[in-house]
């Protein structure tokens, strides 16, 4: 007669369905597509925030991550995925999250236009894939020269596509705090998706960056709030469900698979999204440097994401000649029998 023994039961914190998992069963392939999609959404959405120019920064950035997280939260109700509480560090992890990859981000950008021209600012924000090559190289205690490459030949292709703009130092340095603040949308939130999951992550750090930006617009001088025209209305409900919702999930389901240092030579899509928009809208014309440019990042993608070559095997050892037996060491005398 047999008995089996139960199995403890897993903690909590690990009981999450199928769809609250990041990078649950993803393939390579999906991912990248998960990750690629995400930021040709974004870039493609600078047209759309081009519309809200003369709209108050804060509120418009407040109703459209509430918005968001409203979106999630549906969302999260629609495919009943438990609501899974964060823990203090979690928390602190997202807060910092919604901070910087949300509220910071969308101003300094915003800001950052106004002092350099936009070439400037999305040139140096696709810098993203290097940064994030050389902190997974830091964290991992080893350097993968194809990924660094890959970054180095997205980022030369992002360069180019932007074209030349006008440099000056004040619209500069806003456009590296940007830059630092799209890598911090990426490193904060990696070590919370395999816990909390990506739909998860995506609605807290689109609800807690509600009230850090009612906040700061009550503090600082000029309206909070604005009756929004019909364009600024389209403008900031697309900006709210598929760039915030959408964008955020895409992003983070892949993100989670492929890890940031792969997942970051994405990035180098929004400059191509940004560009393809806005001939197809009329805005502005191809260039040959624009063109060349979107091949460097193709061929960055295809050299970061291509499937590694293992090493071929070569012949196994031979087996090392058996030694001959020992005799067994003789007791000692003094040993006595109660400690034998």
């Amino acid at each position: 007669m047999t008995t089996s023994t139960a199995r403890p039961a897993p903690p909590a914190s690990r009981v999450l369905p199928p769809s609250g998992v990041a990078g649950d069963g993803l393939s390579v392939a999906r991912a990248s597509i998960l990750c690629a999609a995400g930021m040709l959404v974004v870039g493609a959405s600078f047209v759309a925030s081009a519309a809200l120019a003369d709209y108050p920064l804060l509120g418009g950035q407040a109703v459209r991550y509430a918005v968001g997280a409203l979106v999630l939260v549906g969302v999260l109700a629609w495919r009943r995925v438990p609501w899974v509480r964060p823990t203090a560090r979690q928390t602190g992890r997202l807060v910092a999250l919604s901070a910087t990859g949300l509220v910071a981000f969308s101003v300094l950008v915003v800001r950052g236009a106004d002092r350099a021209d936009p070439s400037l600012i999305g040139a140096v924000v696709g810098a993203t894939p290097v940064v994030l090559a050389v902190a997974a190289a830091l964290r991992e205690r080893r350097v993968d020269a194809r990924t660094g490459l890959a970054a180095l030949a997205v980022t030369g292709g992002v360069v180019l596509v932007e074209g030349p703009g006008a440099v000056d130092l004040v619209g500069l340095g806003l456009a590296l705090g940007a830059l630092a603040c799209e890598v911090c949308f990426s490193l904060l939130a990696l070590p919370l998706l395999s816990t909390l999951g990506p739909l998860r992550v995506s609605a807290w750090a689109c609800g807690l960056a509600v009230p850090q930006l009612a906040l700061g617009g009550l503090l600082l001088p000029g309206p909070f709030l604005a009756v929004p025209t019909a364009t600024e209305t389209a403008a900031l409900a697309y900006l709210a469900v598929v760039v915030t919702a959408v964008a955020f999930l895409l992003w983070y389901s892949g993100l989670a698979r492929l890890g940031a240092a792969r997942a970051g030579l994405f990035a180098g899509l929004m400059p191509v999204a940004a560009l393809a928009a806005s001939v197809a809208l009329g805005v502005e014309s191809a260039t040959w440097h624009a063109v060349a440019g979107v091949l460097a990042v193709g061929a960055g993608l295809a050299l970061g994401l291509a499937p590694r070559r293992h090493a071929p095997r070569g012949p196994a050892p031979e087996p090392a000649p058996r030694s001959a037996p020992q005799p067994a060491p003789e007791p000692a005398v003094d040993r006595l029998p109660w400690r034998s």
